[in-house]
């Protein structure tokens, strides 16, 4: 089955919750519509076939504006505002992870949510296996989160980024057996993971336990390259609710390149590039919540008003999205979403720069600029740096062969 056939079987209005409220507060595992929420509000996405419903619409927290680009420290002043703009709209659901921002994140959330009552937002976070070096750390590092987040819960929890070696992981440290009774604690209400591999590993990962949610990495440009229609697929079939990240990977597609910018702007000139990314992924009935990172204010803003209400793709926007993607892929070079994990380099070598860099250059063509940019970088922390250790690849989602891109970047430079 194509994308477009699948999409247009797919696709149900039923699953899109009024804004309204649902329910009243029913506990921590009630649904929880922001009690500041005023004026226009976000589309809301029942889960599965309870009272409880969740913004469609997510606040990814892993890149939070920063005081400076060279440091983690997050900007508390600019993520208050957005904050509270994000629970007047409606959008309360909160992810942050262990390692975002340096543990920065889940401080930041930790101090700022203090401002609202606990009952109307969502806090999510993860488990990072690779941190933990055995059982006792699985425990040690969910109370560090608990204490980092000022709270006594989280309302949505993941094992984090699993593939083969971090779920070998959690099973040898039983990290599953310690989330799930840390669930019927009431230290957690919904217990899922994030996911980055094959199709084959994630139905072995969903055959092997109960789970509450996904989430998983899903675009347009992914729907094929990454094989995330499969992975879809397979927990739409499992009856496993999909909370989508990267929905945009990383900004690539909310910038694109010049000519596939120019033909959806053509088509709407009105719409931003993410907004048609962002309608792409929320269109899928089985997604809970679509996380965005969003950066600026004007990010938000933007998202806000795509989700207020969502109004999903037509099969017109369809075509048109396909036209734009067939004239970016041409120009695509490295599929970096610049998560971070491959950082920090062993040697000090900026790779999700190098790879930002250098992406942009294949699309806009610009020398000058590329090796300008380039040339910012300290000589020890450009490609020709790389050592070619081979850590980054143990960490990176997107199964990148990080020595060998850093190494043909050196030479096309050289030469």
């Amino acid at each position: 089955m194509n994308r477009r056939d699948f999409l247009k079987g797919a696709l149900t209005l039923a699953a899109l919750a009024p804004v309204s409220r649902l329910a009243a507060k029913a506990g921590i595992d009630g649904d929880k519509t922001s009690d500041v929420a005023t004026g226009t509000q976000v589309t809301r996405r029942r889960y599965k076939e309870t009272a409880l419903t969740v913004p469609l619409l997510g606040f990814g927290c892993m890149r939070l504006p920063q005081i400076s680009v060279d440091k983690p420290d997050v900007d508390h002043v600019t993520v208050r505002k957005m904050i509270n703009r994000a629970m007047k709209a409606g959008c309360n659901y909160f992810d942050t992870a262990y390692m975002y921002h340096d543990g920065l994140s889940e401080r930041c959330l930790g101090e700022l949510l203090q401002a609202y009552p606990r009952d109307s937002y969502y806090l999510t976070d993860k488990m990072p296996m690779w941190f933990a070096k055995n059982s006792g750390d699985v425990e040690r590092i969910f109370q560090e989160q608990l204490s980092r987040c000022k709270t006594n819960y989280f309302d949505f929890y993941m094992l984090h980024a699993l593939d083969t070696a971090n779920w070998e992981l959690a099973q040898k440290y039983k990290a599953y057996e310690f989330l799930a009774r840390m669930k019927k604690e009431g230290k957690i209400c919904k217990l899922g993971f994030s996911f980055h591999d094959t199709p084959e590993v994630l139905q072995k990962i969903i055959d092997a336990q109960e789970w509450d949610f996904a989430q998983i990495q899903l675009n347009y440009l992914d729907w094929e390259l990454y094989r995330s229609r499969e992975q879809y697929e397979i927990l739409t079939k499992a009856g496993i609710p999909v909370i989508v990240m990267e929905p945009l990977r990383g900004g690539a597609l909310a910038s694109l390149s010049p000519d596939a910018t120019g033909i959806l702007r053509k088509a709407a000139p009105q719409s931003s590039n993410a907004s048609w990314g962002l309608r792409y992924v929320a269109s899928l009935p089985n997604v809970l919540c679509v996380l965005s990172g969003m950066t600026l204010p004007e990010h938000m803003e933007d998202n806000i008003r795509t989700f207020s209400p969502l109004k999903p793709l037509t099969d017109v926007e369809r075509k048109t999205l396909d036209q734009a993607l067939a004239t970016y892929r041409k120009q695509l070079a490295v599929p970096c979403t610049a998560c971070r994990y491959c950082m920090p380099c062993p040697v000090g070598v900026e790779i999700p720069k190098i790879f930002g860099l250098y992406n942009q250059y294949k699309i806009s063509s610009n020398k000058w600029l590329f090796r300008n940019n380039y040339n910012a970088i300290p000589e020890d922390s450009r490609a020709s740096a790389c050592v070619n250790c081979g850590k980054c690849m143990r960490h990176c989602p997107q199964k990148i062969r990080i020595p060998e891109m850093l190494k043909k970047i050196a030479t096309e430079l050289e030469n």
